[in-house]
C-alpha cells in the first residue's frame, strides 16, 4: 500500500477510542478486543477525525514528536494497514 497524502480516514463502526495518559486503547464494541496504543499511535488516532488528512495528520504529528516526517510516512502507513485489516479504521468516501 502506497499512502495517499490526501485520504482521510475514521475509526469504524463499533470502534471507540481513548486517550489514557500518553497512550491510548482501542475497544471494538462488538467483539471485545481491546487495542493499546503508545504515544505516537494515540496521537495518530486522536487526529484521525474523518476530516483531517494522512498529510495533516503527519504534520501535526511531526509538530508534536522529534521524528522526520519520512521516518513518520513509513510507521504511519504500516500502523494504518494494521489497523485497517483489523477493522479498526475505514477510508471516508468524498
Amino acid at each position: 500500500m502506497t499512502l495517499d497524502a490526501n485520504a482521510t480516514y475514521r475509526m469504524a463502526d463499533k470502534t471507540t477510542f481513548r486517550s489514557v495518559g500518553d497512550s491510548g486503547v482501542i475497544l471494538k464494541t462488538d467483539t471485545g478486543q481491546i487495542y493499546s496504543c503508545n504515544s505516537t499511535a494515540e496521537a495518530f488516532l486522536r487526529l484521525t477525525d474523518g476530516k483531517r488528512s494522512l498529510q495533516a495528520t503527519a504534520d501535526a504529528i511531526c509538530a508534536e514528536f522529534d521524528v522526520t516526517q519520512l521516518q513518520l510516512l513509513a510507521d504511519m502507513e504500516e500502523l494504518l494497514v494494521y489497523l485497517m485489516s483489523e477493522n479498526v479504521l475505514e477510508p471516508v468516501d468524498d
